[in-house]
């Protein structure tokens, strides 16, 4: 079993930048693919960006965010990051981790993922 707790979420304005991280708790990190989703109210859970657990480190965005948003890892730290420039209002939601040991695609399928993280609220004023 791998827990996943976020942070780094609150508010911020429109233009603005914030970086979420998300620590697992598992001693083989590094061999789980890492990603971010988010859920806005109303709208169903939706991909943000994920990284492969390869040493290569590929990665992959929803176009949403894409040139905006940037994912990253420290497998020393079990730590997975989501760094967020130029935020708009509609980037407002509740952001989650997922986890899945050796995922390297087919990012966007939510069941493909086996641990999730209790989220952590980004909220972007106008």
């Amino acid at each position: 079993q791998v827990q996943l707790v976020e942070s780094g979420g609150g508010l911020v304005q429109a233009g603005g930048s914030r970086r979420l991280s998300c620590t697992a708790s598992t001693r083989t990190f590094s061999t789980y693919g890492m990603a971010w989703f988010r859920q806005a109210p109303g709208k169903e859970r939706e991909f943000v960006a994920a990284i492969s657990w390869r040493t290569d480190g590929s990665t992959s965005y929803a176009d949403s965010v894409k040139g905006r948003f940037t994912i990253s890892r420290d497998n020393a730290k079990n730590t997975v990051y989501l760094e967020m420039n130029n935020l708009k209002p509609e980037d407002t939601a509740v952001y989650y981790c997922a986890a899945d040991q050796y995922r390297n695609n087919r990012y966007e399928q939510i069941p493909m993922w086996d641990y999730w993280g209790q989220g952590t609220q980004v909220t972007v004023s106008s």
